[in-house]
């Protein structure tokens, strides 16, 4: 690797033991007069990241200075890079990293450059973990046999990632039925401080890692920096690209007080969450800390960690501690790396103990632990958090705006108090507004928790012993995040417990979480669809955006594993569950929640005596072989991937077919038509392909051209290697609502006949008319999970610029990575204040002359009748971005740079890379 400049000297030994290691020392500032000791653990963290990478080019001194004297005011927007250890990847989002990268070698082939040049640059571990679906449950061959319709409707995508694994250097894939990708992180694949052979004694730095899902921020309960960015950023990152940021804002959250009796991991952070959205944090590091750390286990702090983005963090960060090294030691880990993380961390000011000073933050709020009650988050939003206390006045509420919601054909729910009488299993039934259909246990947010996973079967236990059973309308689903929980919870008696309230194992990855519930079972779904009831889930997961569990629930509540085996009881959410009822048991008598909830001297008994150390070491053994079904893939090694031209699965995408050498002039947007209007909290669940493929959608009608059944159709994210069938589903999801029409689905409204179709049809009208398109929104345009369809999508139908309140962090970022402008209304400026109706034609103005970051630019909106004429303020926030922005997006810029700079290493690339 190419040393860094070091311009301060901070080059030093550090002795392990008998071995000695290379490191840069934030103490070598701090004789320089830095308050280095003062600074938040993350900040120490991304300061070493520049001393490491300094180059003159990318990280320059005056960087170094600057985020070595934060002081917590809010200062200079300055404009540094960070290049992480490594990059880490899910299979939703990876096998589009994978095709790109394969395009890559395509492109720079054909422009005559040499293909092999196309490799990651810094480690990449893949998780194959989104692609299982809830197809059967409720039986003990439930497993088996989602894994058998796994593997059949996913060989050709499996097979193209196992193609990557070979043709690619320092690519790894985690095969599927291994676990969830965040929870395979944080028991296995991160060391806290990695090491490199530099010279004769090998460099130590601290693990970073930026990944292609949001919820990359789980590993912060570890000590490791890390957090989610698109899968455009992602690949730029491989490639030897720095991430482009501002120095953060560190917001200082400290923690008082233990959990009270009755109190989860889960409510806390759905209280967290709760309180961190009303604080404002987007975009911001936020640092726990205070006496209550130490109450929580580093499990209970990784789920702090993992719902960053649901309150709106670049990350939720714990400091390494003794509960660290514990957590370490009792996943499996080597004992001289648990040394070196100790030593290492001591030596550079990063080990926290209860001596530790409070570091100097940009702001700070408090939370005692004490008082966090047993809550749910929803219907609609993991903020909206519901004290268990408040569910059923609060549900009582949201059934009445729901009622009021017309589904996409129009039609309004049945009224109030409907029920729909049905049999199932041989018993008969009412259904109505509020009963609950699906009920899992899900998520690395949850199941990398033993306290909550015991805690489940402990209630388990405690309601058959009681004799009540799970309501026949339930779907219920037990998926954790590694192979890890299925032992230790058949170690601890809780297994069949569990199961004879059927949640059986269904399989090893996100599954509910992020919409592979599968089908709602008849006659519940038919009785669904045709009465248009608000149907209801409860799972243990960290998303719950409309749409986004199954196409017929509309309300759908986060909660503790304890919680969702209560509602799979109670099968309703209309109930008080502190003063109702969840049954009646086998004695006649009823049952209440407080009957079957374990005490938390019953679950911490329970997780000592059944989670152990060899448990892991078992699980991650050979983590990277797969099972029969993966060693059964036979692939060819060829250096370019050979294109099936009837593939719906993976095809060449064309975002290099128009590749110059040069940077296009930037030009002014005339003439511009609105694809849509829409309102506040559009999620990337909205805008991407996600879920199921409707019957009736233009990706639907792309799949039957090309032969495929409707039974084969699988899900979008399956389907993430194909463009074509993902631009059809942009913008298609079934709940969001383009305010220029009176309906919910994705559609649009042609101008100027003003004749509704689908956006997808829509965007090629204009497309054959060569008229560029905008888009208008409200706040926080593009939150939840950090997709690259959301912007890719858009890209290809034809959307040169957005128009927004405000962003999400990523979302914004990989619209300028795919060459879109993203385009912010001034303080007090909206859809609504301006009088925009989408009617208009747009011209945006001020890009073709002096455009810089941040600039304000004219927009003018034109109708027959007049003219408006307003500024909005331009979000490329870099000078980096600026440069992605000009030659048409992120991969389009590092492929004519590489292109470019011939053999010669990219900038960004070897003197950053931190690794070999």
């Amino acid at each position: 690797m190419t040393p860094s400049l070091d311009s301060f000297h901070s080059r030093s030994t550090l002795s392990v033991g008998s071995k000695k290691f290379q490191y840069f020392s934030l103490a070598a500032l701090a004789k320089k007069g830095f308050p280095v000791a003062r600074l938040p653990f993350s900040m120490k963290i991304f300061l070493e990241n520049l001393l490491r990478h300094e180059d003159n080019l990318s990280v320059r001194k005056g960087d170094i200075e600057a985020v070595a004297s934060f002081d917590g005011t809010r200062g200079e927007q300055r404009e540094v890079f960070f290049m992480p250890a490594r990059v880490l990847m899910q299979d939703f989002t990876g096998v589009p990293a994978v095709v790109d990268l394969a395009a890559m070698r395509d492109a720079i082939k054909k422009m005559g450059g040499n293909p092999q040049r196309i490799n990651p640059l810094v480690p990449v571990d893949l998780v194959i973990d989104h692609s299982v679906q809830v197809d059967y449950f409720g039986a003990l061959d439930a497993f088996a046999r989602n894994s058998a319709i796994e593997f059949s409707r996913n060989k050709e995508r499996y097979s193209f990632l196992k193609w990557g694994q070979k043709a690619f250097r320092n690519f790894r894939v985690v095969p599927p039925e291994t676990g969830i990708v965040h929870q395979v992180n944080l028991e296995y694949l991160a060391k806290v401080i990695w090491t490199a052979q530099d010279g004769e004694a090998p460099l130590a730095y601290p693990d970073t890692v930026v990944g292609t899902d949001s919820h990359t921020t789980m590993i912060n309960g570890l000590g490791v920096v890390g957090w989610g960015v698109g899968g455009i950023e992602a690949e730029a990152a491989m490639l030897g690209q720095p991430i482009s940021m501002l120095i953060p804002e560190v917001v200082g959250f400290r923690l008082t007080g233990r959990l009270a009796e009755g109190a989860t991991a889960t409510d806390a952070v759905l209280t967290a969450t709760e309180m961190l959205r009303k604080k404002g944090v987007v975009g911001k590091f936020v640092e726990f800390h205070g006496p209550g750390v130490a109450s929580l286990s580093l499990a209970d702090r990784a789920t702090l960690a993992n719902m960053a983005p649901e309150y709106g963090a670049t990350i939720g960060f714990f400091p390494v501690d003794t509960r660290t090294l514990d957590y370490l030691r009792l996943t499996g880990r080597p004992e001289e790396e648990i040394a070196l993380v100790e030593a290492y961390c001591r030596d550079q000011g990063l080990f926290y103990d209860q001596d530790t000073r409070d570091p100097v933050f940009t702001d700070t709020l408090e939370l005692d632990l004490g008082k966090v009650k047993p809550s749910l988050a929803g219907p609609k939003r993991p903020q909206d958090r519901v004290p268990l206390s408040d569910i059923k006045d609060a549900w009582s509420a949201a059934v009445d705006v729901l009622l009021k919601e017309k589904d996409k054909k129009g039609n309004l729910p049945a009224p109030a108090g409907t029920e729909v009488e049905l049999s199932a299993g041989g018993r008969k039934f009412k259904i109505g507004h509020g009963s609950v259909v699906i009920a899992a246990i899900t998520s690395c947010t949850n199941t990398s928790t033993p306290s909550v996973l015991i805690g489940a079967g402990l209630l388990a236990k405690k309601a058959v012993e009681r004799g009540l059973s799970v309501k026949p309308w339930v779907k219920t689903s037990l998926a954790p995040g590694s192979k890890a929980v299925t032992q230790y919870l058949e170690s601890a008696g809780l297994k069949k417990p569990l199961e004879a309230l059927n949640f059986h194992l269904v399989g090893y990855g996100c599954t509910t979480c992020i919409g592979n519930s599968g089908p709602v079972p008849e006659p519940m779904a038919s009785a669904i669809a045709d009465k248009n009831l608000i149907a209801c889930s409860v799972l243990s997961g960290n998303r719950n955006f409309e749409g986004r569990i199954n196409p017929l629930v509309k309300a759908n509540y986060l909660a503790s594993p304890p919680l969702v085996v209560a509602y799979a009881l109670a099968g309703r959410m209309d109930l008080d569950l502190l003063k109702e009822p969840l049954g009646t048991g086998k004695d006649g008598k009823p049952v209440y929640l407080k009957d079957v909830w374990p005490t938390n001297e019953e679950v911490q008994k329970a997780v000592a005596a059944s989670v152990h150390r060899e448990m892991f070491a078992q699980s991650y053994a050979d983590v990277f072989a797969g099972d029969e079904n993966w060693k059964s893939l036979e692939v060819a090694l060829r250096e370019l991937y050979s294109w099936e031209p009837g593939s719906t699965y993976v095809r060449l995408p064309p975002y290099f077919d128009a590749l110059s050498r040069q940077a296009k002039p930037l030009s002014d947007l005339q003439g511009a038509r609105c694809l849509a209007v829409f309102g506040d909290s559009v999620t990337t669940d909205h805008i991407s392909p996600a879920g199921n493929i409707a019957k009736d959608s233009p990706a639907a009608a792309y799949l039957k051209e090309h032969g495929v059944q409707t039974a084969d159709f699988n899900s979008y994210g399956s389907r993430r290697g194909n463009h074509e069938v993902m631009m059809r589903g942009t913008f298609a999801n079934i709940r969001i609502r383009n305010l220029m029409l009176d309906v919910s689905g994705g559609y649009a409204l042609l101008l100027p006949e003003k004749k509704q179709t689908t956006i997808f049809e829509a965007s090629r009208a204009y497309e054959s008319r060569k008229v560029p398109l905008v888009v208008l929104a409200g706040k926080e345009y593009g939150s939840g999970s950090s997709r690259d369809w959301a912007a890719k999508g858009p890209a290809l139908l034809g959307i040169k610029a957005v128009l927004a309140q405000s962003y999400e962090r990523i979302h914004r970022s990989n619209l300028v990575g795919m060459g879109i402008l993203p385009l912010q209304f001034l303080k007090g400026d909206s859809v609504q204040s301006l009088g925009l109706t989408g009617l208009e034609t747009f011209e945006i103005l001020g890009l073709s002359k002096d455009f810089k970051p941040r600039k304000e630019v004219t927009v003018r909106a034109r109708t027959e009748a007049d003219v408006k004429e307003f500024k909005a303020l331009a979000r490329i926030d870099t000078a980096v971005e600026l440069e992605y922005y000009r030659y048409g997006g992120i991969l389009s810029y590092v492929l004519v740079q590489m292109l470019s700079t011939a053999q010669a290493p990219l900038a960004g690339s070897s003197s950053r890379s931190g690794r070999p």
